[in-house]
Order: C-alpha cells, then structure tokens, then sequence
C-alpha cells in the first residue's frame, strides 16, 4: 500500500495547549508520524510524496471565512502584539460565541483578533503556532494525493497526516486538528464519480467533524466507533448512539473495552457500509484506542488492530485511510503499520 508523505508536517511544533485553564505539554507532536514512517518502511511501505492541490476541494468542505481565518492567523497575532502583551505567543481564543451568549442572535465578527480566535475554535486546547496553517494544508494535500491514486486505481493508500482533522466541522477548528483531512478525501472521492462513500473513524474519539459536515446527506454515510463521551470523554457533547441523522452511525463504547467490544462496534459500521450501498471508503485511522495511549480508557491490543485493518479490507472498497490520533510514540508506528498490514492480508485472500 503506497504511504503518502511530506515533511512539511515538521512545520507544526506545539509545546502546549490550554486544559481547565491550566498549560500542559502538547502531545501532537512531529515525532508521531515519524514513528510512523519508520516503521511503515522497515516493513518495506513505498513512500510517495504528496502533490499540491487547489483549495477547491478544501473549500468544498470547509467554509472560507475558516480557511482565510486559519491562512492568516499566526501573522495577524504576531502583527498584533499578543506575543508581547500579555505575551502568548501562539494563536489562542477565550471567549466563545455559545448558544447561551447569542440567545439566538447571528453572532457578528469579532473586531478583537483575540475573539476570533473564539469564534472559529471551539476549545483552549488547539493553539495555532508559526507553522500550523502550512502543514495543516499540507495534510489536505496528503490526503487528496491519497486520494488521486485510489481514483487512478489503486487498492488503497494511506495518508500520513499530521496535524489530524477528524474533528473539524464545516466552520470551526478543535481537537489538536485544524482542517478536516478525510472529509475533504470524502468529498473529493465523491466529486470524482463514486456515487456512495463511507467514512468509518476508528479513532478513539467520536467524527464528529465528518458527522457535522455531511450530516444530513445520503450519500456519505459517517460512523464512528469511539469512547462514549457521556463517561466525560471529548467530544463530549457529540457521538452519542441515539445522535441519529439520515446517513450516520455512532457506535459509543465503555471505557476499559478490550479488542472483542471494539471490533464488534466495526462490524457494525462495515456493516452499516454495506446496507449504504457504499462504493468507495474514507478511514480516519486513530490509533489512540491502542491500550495505554494516555488520551483514551480503551484497551485494544495490536492483534485488534490488525483484525481491523482485515475486517475494512473485506469491504472491498477503493480505500484512502488518513491519519488522526495515536499518542504513544513507542506503539503508533506498530498499531499503524498492523491495521494496514490486516487490511492489505483481507485483499489477497483467494
């Protein structure tokens, strides 16, 4: 399976983010999809390196007051001082436009930048530094390179993306993720002929980006098997089994779930994918429900993940998988290099 690269990831370097009000070490880090591709090419991964891409199919999914918003950020902050008074030096929100606050009113546009950074991200957590935008728009190219070599045949391809999009909704930014990889990969797909796609998020928190942005729509259908958020977990307000919508399905499971609980819950969106009638696959590949992975409770073991990668596989769909979470830096690259080697095992059994 090609592995779709580029450095320009190294370009985003947090060494923070914003918790309950207090600054914590940032865990989305270069390193990450390093670890990846280094574990990927011991295994013998052909590496390819991404294309650049028109914002067309960036702007398909996402809105453009977002995209100039996150394009411009970093300069306008450094422009406007914040780096010296009160001396943040990272893009970072604190006040937010919530329903509470508007009481149904349209919120207008901020004048301070400080408040815009409210209105476009809905947390503390996801600052946005001196090369976010350049490699949150790599990833997009990432993604849709994957993309073109499903398109042009191939059986699958897998985007290495950093920073991770699956929670990024039509017109706000949260999560450690910044532009919406797979959906944008979703759009794409469907814009080139496949009629049907799935986007099946095994990341250890709910797509909620991918359920907001196609919510709604029978032609993309979204399910996510995740830790349920009403056991405190992010997203917390989203991803709950009864959230409903024409094409979608949310599969919540209870903290300390082991392999057989969690690859139960995929059968359930393969599943749910094949009643669709989907043609074509988008996988927002986290890792993070790996056991010991501090940003989630589940407990999936690397021989789950390699059954995984098998039971997408059997789907028999033109594939693109994209990177999202996975925090260990010890683990990921062995969690991402055995649900690809499962999936890729389920293509050539006769």
């Amino acid at each position: 399976m090609p592995v779709v690269w580029t450095d320009a990831h190294r370009l985003h370097t947090p060494d923070s983010g914003i918790w309950i009000g207090v600054r914590i070490p940032a865990d989305e880090l270069p390193e990450r999809a390093e670890s990846i591709r280094a574990a990927l090419e011991k295994a013998g991964a052909t590496v390819v390196h991404a294309e650049p891409h028109s914002d067309d199919s960036l702007l398909a999914v996402h809105d453009q007051e977002l995209v100039e918003f996150l394009r411009r950020a970093f300069a306008d902050w450094q422009a406007a001082g914040f780096p010296d008074d009160p001396g943040q030096g990272e893009v970072a929100g604190y006040i937010f436009p919530t329903p509470g606050l508007t009481a149904g009113l349209e919120p207008r546009v901020p004048t301070s930048l400080a408040a815009r950074a409210g209105a476009y991200c809905y947390d503390t957590m996801t600052l946005v530094g001196a090369g976010t935008w350049e490699a949150a728009r790599a990833a997009v190219d990432l993604a849709l390179t994957a993309a073109d070599l499903v398109v042009g045949g191939a059986p699958a391809a897998y985007a290495c993306c950093r920073p991770p999009g699956h929670h990024v909704t039509r017109s706000s930014f949260g999560g450690s993720c910044y532009l919406n990889n797979s959906a944008i990969a979703a759009q794409y797909l469907r814009d080139r002929g496949f009629s049907h796609i799935a986007v099946l998020d095994v990341d250890a928190h709910h797509g909620n980006g991918a359920q907001s942005i196609f919510w709604g729509r029978e032609d993309v259908f979204t399910g996510s098997v995740h830790v349920d958020p009403d056991e405190g977990w992010f997203p917390h307000f989203l991803g709950f089994a009864d959230d409903g919508g024409v094409a979608n399905l949310n599969v919540p499971l209870p903290p300390g779930s082991r392999d057989d609980v969690w690859l139960a819950g995929i059968e359930r969106l393969t599943a749910a994918a094949r009643t669709h009638g989907s043609d074509a696959l988008v996988v927002p590949l986290g890792v993070d429900a790996g056991a010991g992975d501090p940003n989630s409770p589940l407990a999936v073991t690397e021989a789950g993940f390699r059954e995984a990668g098998r039971l997408l596989g059997a789907l028999e769909l033109p594939t693109v998988l994209v990177q999202e979470g996975g925090y260990v830096l010890e683990t990921i690259g062995a969690l991402v290099r055995a649900t690809l080697e499962g999936f890729e095992e389920e293509l050539r059994r006769p």
